[in-house]
């Protein structure tokens, strides 16, 4: 799944900034920009990939807007448009494609295609049929539930010791959970545990404020890192990043540890699998 690291790559692709460069299922290849193209029509070939509203009125009010904005909440794409906004969530194995608008293009998984008024066109394709799509007249309807940012300067380290003390679930389950902060995904989480020298079922209350501290600037700095790598591509689906060659824990069950040499080990958490290295993250008494 697209973790907050890949869909900003995708976001800044589309607003066509310079760099934003990922392989597309066809090769590596710059990806246009859709900032200021006008919908001409729009084509649904699964209906259930449209969340809201049904899909004779997602076509009809699609139509003759233009697009404003594009950004990144969370693990949504957020595209502001003249009227309304369109809310992409990827899910397990969707994919942005921007591309010349030519029907002998299609893929197979097609499930959405915008086409704009100068010959281009968007397509959204989801082999798993996971993902969605929302055309709301206020993106808060949909996102207000979302927990704060982790790169937002809003959230402090005070804060963020605060949030964890009220809660006494396992540390990586709860750094998954969308409401408590926006973005984080398997790959990050493990990542950044392992950065903090703290062991995934940890409990979340009872880490002290310096070791919330140091788990915030490691999510943050796994997370800009894989930015700057425009995120990593483990499946068939996202081709771009190379974040995944410079994993410390993540699939590396049964490797050495690159800081102490200890084997890798891998647990299920919540129906996750889970890599964490048992010498670098040490699971705290403070935890029975």
């Amino acid at each position: 799944m697209p973790e907050l690291p890949e869909v900003e790559t995708i976001a800044r692709s589309l607003r066509n900034e310079a760099g934003s460069v990922f392989t597309s299922n066809q090769g590596l290849a710059e990806r246009p920009g859709i900032l200021e193209r006008t919908i001409r029509d729009a084509r649904v070939a699964w209906a259930r990939s449209i969340a809201t509203p049904d899909v004779f009125t997602f076509q009809s009010q699609l139509a003759g807007q233009s697009i404003t904005g594009v950004a990144r909440r969370g693990k949504y794409l957020v595209i502001r448009l003249d009227r309304d906004w369109l809310l992409i969530h990827l899910r397990m194995s969707g994919d942005i494609r921007v591309e010349p608008m030519k029907e002998d293009l299609d893929q197979p998984h097609d499930r959405v295609t915008l086409n704009f008024s100068d010959g281009a066109r968007l397509v959204f394709n989801d082999p798993r049929k996971f993902g969605r799509l929302w055309l709301v007249n206020d993106p808060l309807s949909i996102l207000s539930s979302l927990g704060p940012e982790p790169l937002s300067v809003d959230l402090t380290d005070e804060l963020f010791f605060n949030m964890l003390q009220q809660r006494q679930v396992g540390i990586k389950t709860l750094l998954m959970d969308q409401h408590f902060i926006a973005g984080m995904g398997n790959i990050y989480t493990d990542e950044a545990l392992h950065l903090a020298g703290i062991h995934p079922l940890q409990k979340a209350g009872s880490l002290s404020a310096e070791k919330a501290g140091r788990l915030l600037q490691a999510v943050r700095v796994v997370l800009r890192e894989g930015i700057e790598r425009n995120g990593a591509s483990i499946d068939w689906v996202y081709r771009g990043g190379d974040f995944q060659n410079y994993f410390k824990v993540y699939q590396r069950t049964g490797e050495a540890c690159l800081t102490c040499g200890t084997l890798i080990e891998r647990i299920v958490i919540g129906q996750r699998g889970t890599h964490f290295c048992p010498h670098c993250q040490i699971l705290s008494r403070q935890n029975c």
